[in-house]
């Protein structure tokens, strides 16, 4: 046999590019991390009204999907049901069919839209409704406006127009919700609610009253009245808008 020269060796085991320890060490990170950053840095320096929509649910999105890029789900969302509201506003179904949006992430929308609610409600609880209008439409916007089927609710107020409590009394379909005044007064009744507030919402988009709805109003006043409940209005919400009763000179 004749003897190996470190050539043979070579040959044998071939060599191998070595890489640098600083090449073998770092880790590329994903280019959205310091998009992220960015973005927190933003919101930190100028509030939410420096951030336009799909931005502001991106942050939303950071914590609930922590290791993806979040802006096409955010633009996705948006581009499927039109505004941050109508976002949260949507069925955890419905969610679900935009891509990158899972069953946990859906429900960690509906929990922070109900958290918004939960702040809304605050806004009027205990508070002189009549002199804080404006919030009790933006309560009601909020909490009934994306709804898919139609919901009857009723804020409750006592002797100074403050709000009591506020009740879904009924849940119906996409255009009609039973409504019945002898348990409205009842209910009021068993509050000690000196006065009501009516509220439904119309899931077609308009909040134009119907006959049905201006025939029902005027039933619960006829029904309430004889025992000291006043009615102060019926309101509807719609995706755009809402509309007054009382407003409209219907009742």
């Amino acid at each position: 046999m004749g003897t190996t020269s470190d050539d043979d060796e070579r040959d044998f085991f071939p060599e191998r590019p070595i890489k640098s320890l600083a090449r073998a060490t770092s880790v590329e990170k994903p280019h959205y991390l310091g998009h992220r950053d960015r973005l927190r840095q933003r919101f930190a320096a100028a509030g939410s009204d420096a951030l336009p929509d799909y931005e502001l649910l991106e942050l939303l999105l950071f914590r609930l999907i922590p290791r993806a890029d979040t802006k096409p789900v955010a633009k996705a969302l948006l581009a499927r049901f039109g505004t941050l509201a109508e976002v949260l506003g949507a069925p955890v179904a419905r969610l679900e069919e935009v891509r990158g949006i899972g069953p946990a992430v859906a429900l960690d929308l509906k929990i922070v839209a109900a958290a918004a609610q939960r702040a809304a409600r605050s806004e009027i609880k205990g508070r002189e409704v009549l002199s804080s209008w404006t919030q009790v439409l933006g309560y009601c916007r909020s909490v009934m406006a994306f709804e898919e089927r139609e919901q009857f609710r009723i804020l409750f107020l006592d002797k100074k127009n403050a709000l009591i409590a506020d009740e879904v009394q009924q849940v119906g379909t996409v255009d009609h919700t039973p409504v019945y005044p002898r348990e409205v007064v009842k209910r009021a009744l068993e509050l000690s609610a000196t006065a009501i507030i009516l509220a439904h919402n119309h899931p077609s988009g308009d909040p134009t009253p119907s006959r049905a709805d201006i025939e029902m109003t005027k039933l619960v006043i006829e029904t309430a009245k004889p025992l000291g409940i006043a009615v102060h209005d019926h309101i509807i919400i719609g995706k755009k808008g809402h509309a007054s009763m009382k407003g409209l000179l219907l009742i």
